[in-house]
C-alpha cells in the first residue's frame, strides 16, 4: 500500500519502536502521523500529532475511532513484556500482558475497521514478535500473549480482506528498547526494525520477518518441533548463566 499522503496512527509511539515507526511513516511520505501514548505530553517528536490513548481502555478506543475518522493506516505497536518463567509467573502481570498485547490490539482493530472501510480499505499492521512462533522460557507469558495476537492477526487478515483492508503481521527478535534493557543479548535497532516494517507495509506483505533469526524460526515451524526447543533451552541456560 502506497502511504504517500495517507494518515497513519501508531500506538505506543512515545519511544522505542513506536517512535521509530512514526518517523519511518513520515519518511515514507505519510501526510499525517498520529502518535499515541498513555501520556500525550511524553511525545515530543517533530512532525507528529500527539494523541492520548490507553489501549486497555476500550471505551477510550471507541471514542478515538470516532474522533480520528481520517485514519488510513493503523499500526498496533503498544506492548508490554515481563521476564517470567513458567511455574513462577505473576499471573496479574500475565493478565496485563494479555490486556495490552492481545486484547488491546483486538480492540483497536475492531474499533478502526469501520474507519478504514470508509476510507477505501486502508491497512493494519500488528507488531508481533518471534516469540509468537515459539515459546521463550524467559518471556513465557509475553510469548503467550503474542501468540494470541498472531492468531488474531491471521483471522483478521481473512475477514478484513473482504472490505479491502490489508493486514500485516510484523515479527522480529530482541530490539534495543526499554522492554529489553535488562537482557544481555544481541539486539536490533528500533530504526532498522521500523524501516523494514514500513517497507513491508508499502510492498503489501502479509508478514514482515525482519531479521534472519526470525526468518529461520518461522521456516522451522514446518520441522519437527523437538528439534527447535533444545536450541531454545541452550540459549536460555546461556542467558541465565550470563546474568548470574
Amino acid at each position: 500500500m502506497d502511504i504517500t499522503g495517507k494518515h497513519v496512527l501508531v500506538t505506543g509511539a512515545n519511544r522505542g519502536i513506536g517512535r521509530a515507526l512514526a518517523q519511518a511513516a513520515l519518511d515514507a511520505g505519510a501526510g499525517k502521523v498520529y502518535a499515541a501514548a498513555r501520556d500525550a505530553a511524553s511525545i515530543d517528536q517533530p512532525g507528529v500529532v500527539p494523541v492520548a490513548l490507553d489501549v486497555t481502555d476500550h471505551a477510550a478506543i471507541s471514542a478515538l475511532a470516532t474522533e480520528l475518522s481520517d485514519v488510513d493506516v493503523l499500526i498496533n505497536n503498544a506492548g508490554v513484556a515481563n521476564v517470567q518463567a513458567p511455574g513462577a509467573a505473576d499471573l496479574e502481570l500475565a493478565r496485563h500482558e494479555l490486556e495490552v498485547n492481545y486484547l488491546g490490539t483486538a480492540a483497536m482493530v475492531q474499533a478502526f475497521a469501520p474507519v478504514l472501510a470508509a476510507r477505501g480499505g486502508g491497512a493494519i499492521v500488528n507488531i508481533l514478535s518471534v516469540a509468537s512462533f515459539v515459546g521463550s522460557p524467559m518471556l513465557s507469558t509475553y510469548a503467550a500473549s503474542k501468540s494470541a495476537a498472531w492468531s488474531f492477526t491471521n483471522q483478521a487478515r481473512i475477514v478484513l480482506g473482504q472490505q479491502g483492508t490489508q493486514v500485516t503481521g510484523a515479527f522480529f527478535g530482541f530490539v534495543d528498547t526499554d522492554l529489553t534493557a535488562g537482557l544481555d543479548i544481541p539486539k536490533l535497532s528500533p530504526q532498522e526494525v521500523a524501516e523494514a516494517i514500513v517497507a513491508g507495509l508499502v510492498a503489501g506483505d502479509a508478514e514482515v520477518l525482519v531479521d534472519e533469526r526470525t526468518q529461520a524460526v518461522k521456516a522451522g515451524l514446518a520441522d519437527d518441533q523437538r528439534l527447535i526447543y533444545p536450541l531454545i533451552e541452550q540459549e536460555f541456560l546461556a542467558a541465565i548463566g550470563a546474568s548470574a
